[in-house]
């Protein structure tokens, strides 16, 4: 065990790997080298991503990296204003150009900077892909997803007729979170102080069409050092998935998330990490 230690190179013959060479000149000889030094993510935990340097100097095709599961950035003041509102049971839609991409069901939570929370999360990877080529991303929430247009038209029907002579902002308090009732407000165009009795079919239809689809436009994503794991990494076709081992050199192997391997949030990339390493280790072993 060596703390304080950077590895500078990977020592090998052209046929095998022999050992390696640390920063401060020291070389140890192996009979087998396990890379398993994590992704980019999280850089102050050592995370530096030394792994796919390593990793190509003998050789390996490494996957371009970028953030996954980090949270994402929005245009305008939006998110802002309703900083720190957690939402729950919501449906939030990823559109990449216009077209439907992925959709979950779950949590999220509105920042100083746009978005974050476990459904925003496993959205993201998506999202930091089509941003980097330069498309339009928009998150569509649905608020009411348990709710379809019809039932929900219906709800909205039965809380203005019992909130009859309250404003609209007050007859929505049984419907959104008190913080969001201002946004909803302005985005539908709906004065705050007009008497639910007479809002207008036109009106409660807006309100409906907003509820089902409150768009988000995603202009950025949060850095490395903002992101749970690391995506991209050494190409899994160049590694033996029966025992992690390099198919290009020998006395090699790979673990973690220093492979192109990543999961969605819920500990499938922990999994992976435990699972591979136990199997590089052994192998290695043997």
């Amino acid at each position: 065990m060596r703390t304080d230690c950077r590895i500078k190179r990977l020592i090998a013959d052209g046929e095998r790997v022999t050992g390696a060479e640390t920063t401060r000149g020291d070389t140890y000889d192996a009979d087998a080298v396990i890379v398993a030094t994590g992704g980019a993510s999280y850089p102050a935990t050592g995370s530096s991503g030394d792994g796919y340097r390593l990793a190509e100097s003998v050789g390996h095709t490494i996957i371009p990296i970028r953030p996954a599961l980090v949270p994402l950035e929005t245009a305008g003041g939006i998110a802002q204003r309703l900083q720190g509102l957690s939402l729950r049971n919501v449906q939030a839609t990823l559109r990449v150009n216009g077209k439907k991409t992925q959709s979950l069901f779950g949590e999220m939570l509105f920042t100083h900077f746009g978005l974050t929370g476990p459904i925003i999360l496993s959205l993201s990877k998506t999202a930091v892909d089509a941003l980097h080529v330069e498309k339009d991303v928009v998150i569509s929430i649905d608020l009411k997803p348990a709710l379809d247009e019809q039932k929900l038209n219906a709800r909205l029907l039965r809380d203005f007729e019992t909130h009859s002579r309250a404003q609209f902002q007050t007859a929505l308090k049984e419907l959104l979170p008190r913080t969001l009732i201002p946004v909803c407000v302005d985005l539908t165009g709906i004065p705050h102080d007009k008497p639910a009795n007479q809002i207008t079919a036109v009106e409660r239809k807006k309100l409906l069409t907003w509820l089902k689809d409150f768009k988000l436009t995603v202009t950025d994503h949060r850095s490395f050092k903002e992101a749970i794991i690391t995506a991209g990494g050494v190409d899994l076709r160049e590694v033996d998935p029966r025992t992690m081992a390099s198919r290009l050199i020998g006395n090699l192997y790979f673990a973690g998330e220093v492979l192109d391997i990543d999961g969605d949030t819920g500990g499938y990339n922990l999994q992976a990490a435990f699972s591979t390493g136990w199997l590089a280790g052994r192998s290695a072993a043997d």
